[in-house]
């Protein structure tokens, strides 16, 4: 017998899991542009010129009846879409963890968010509303897509390559914003030589970012394998599984305590992804060439600054990294404020301060907590973990909508976040890590 074509079961498993491992890899690479070119470059300038052509004299729009300044509707559409994901999120992981079947789920929520995505290609004239219900649509279904996407991690990585796989995502989700941003830039800078129009160029980006999101879905929604679990008393319905998901997280206070930290700055990150371009073309007066520029660079240094960022980690430990760079979005922010208006110089300094501290301060978070998930619970932890990601991620939109509708000023809201970034590093610094890690019932790395 010819030993070299004997495969042990052992090295088929090991074939099957980087199968699936690169599928998953694709899933952030289909969605990532939609966080990109969508969420951080087009829409929020975008939308609120359509809103601000559907405006009163005074410069409101009534949703509702409701009077809102035009400038703030983008900011609190993205709060309500948080809002939105939250309460259905825990009903669509009770749902996965009882059945065992993500993938329909998965699929169901990826093709709402790429069909909304692709719809705005329709967001013309006057139509705030329909910008807005595609915008909340949109945004909602990412974050419940983005939660059954993670829970795969446990199942397609054992802990030894939990890290690398879950770098190698964000690596494929930089590089398609990076790929797709380039590809806008041409379209948009040279809309008049394609016989376009600069808004239907705009519209062009929006809808191409929905299609390419339902393309390349179909990757991972063709690798990844469903589990059957046995029933189990864990899978409640809905906000019963979360309820009682928390009730297990108080037997480990110090794990709740750094969840609690990590909700409030990245509450901070997330607002500041959203707003940045915002504020770059209504109140530095940027056009939209030079947003896609600064975010291009912010994707790119990205990158750079994960390896940075991990290299430090390696050195001076994972939570002294991330409270370093919490002190660095706080003196981006600061120096934010005092940026002057029409200098895209500075704001591309802006811009790669940000990204140099963006993908390490996520990556690293997410790597410090799954030391603190004790063993056999990392699917329902994590579930935790999304749901917290997005918590309280509607009160730094709103509190940047609120600020510029008293104030009229988009200074003002910017630094307004500053205090997300204060309070996440005061919680995490009086978090106990090395001891929370031994509560949990892992081992303690030499260094934290």
């Amino acid at each position: 017998m010819d030993t070299d074509t004997v495969r042990s079961p052992a090295a088929d498993d090991s074939a099957g899991r980087r199968r699936e491992q690169r599928g998953w890899y694709f899933y952030d690479w289909a969605c990532s542009v939609y966080s990109t070119s969508v969420l951080t470059v087009f829409l929020g300038p975008y939308l609120t010129s359509v809103a601000e052509a559907a405006a009163d004299a005074d410069g409101f729009v009534h949703p509702l009846g409701v009077p809102v300044r035009a400038g703030s509707f983008f900011a609190y559409a993205v709060s309500l879409s948080v809002v939105v994901a939250v309460l259905v999120m825990p009903l669509v992981g009770a749902a996965a963890d009882r059945t065992g079947r993500k993938k329909p789920l998965l699929a169901a929520a990826a093709y709402t968010g790429a069909a909304a995505t692709a719809g705005m290609f329709f967001l013309d004239g006057d139509r705030y509303l329909l910008g807005g219900l595609l915008l909340v649509a949109a945004n909602a279904a990412q974050s419940v897509a983005m939660m059954l996407y993670n829970s795969y991690l446990p199942q397609i990585a054992p802990p030894e390559e939990r890290d690398a796989v879950s770098s190698r995502g964000w690596a494929f989700g930089y590089a398609a914003g990076a790929l797709v941003l380039v590809a806008n830039l041409v379209l948009y800078t040279g809309h008049e030589s394609f016989g376009v129009s600069e808004g239907m160029a705009v519209r062009i980006c929006l809808a191409s970012a929905g299609l390419w999101w339902g393309a390349f879905a179909l990757i991972p929604l063709r690798r990844l394998r469903d589990r059957r679990t046995p029933a189990r008393e864990a899978a409640l319905p809905g906000f019963r599984q979360l309820a009682a998901t928390v009730r297990d997280m108080r037997r480990h206070p110090l794990t709740l305590a750094f969840l609690l930290a990590y909700l409030v700055y990245n509450d901070g990150i997330q607002t500041v992804i959203s707003q940045a371009s915002v504020y770059g073309s209504k109140e530095l007066g940027l056009g939209q060439s030079t947003l896609i520029v600064a975010v291009l660079l912010v994707q790119v240094l990205a990158v750079a600054g994960a390896l940075l960022l991990g290299r430090l980690a390696r050195r001076y430990g994972g939570k002294h990294t991330i409270l370093g760079s919490l002190v660095a979005w706080t003196l981006t922010l600061a120096a934010g404020y005092f940026l002057p208006a029409g200098a895209p110089g500075w704001f591309f300094v802006l811009a790669a301060g940000i990204g140099l501290v963006l993908g390490g301060s996520q990556a690293l978070s997410r790597s410090l907590f799954s030391q603190l998930v004790p063993p056999g619970k990392e699917a329902e932890y994590f579930s935790a973990y999304e749901i917290s990601d997005r918590g309280l991620s509607w009160l730094g939109p709103l509190l940047f909508g609120l600020t510029y509708q008293l104030t009229g000023s988009y200074r003002d809201a910017i630094v307004s976040l500053v205090g997300f970034f204060v309070l996440g590093f005061v919680l995490l610094a009086r978090v106990p890590v090395r001891r929370a890690i031994a509560d949990a019932g892992n081992p303690v790395p030499q260094r934290i």
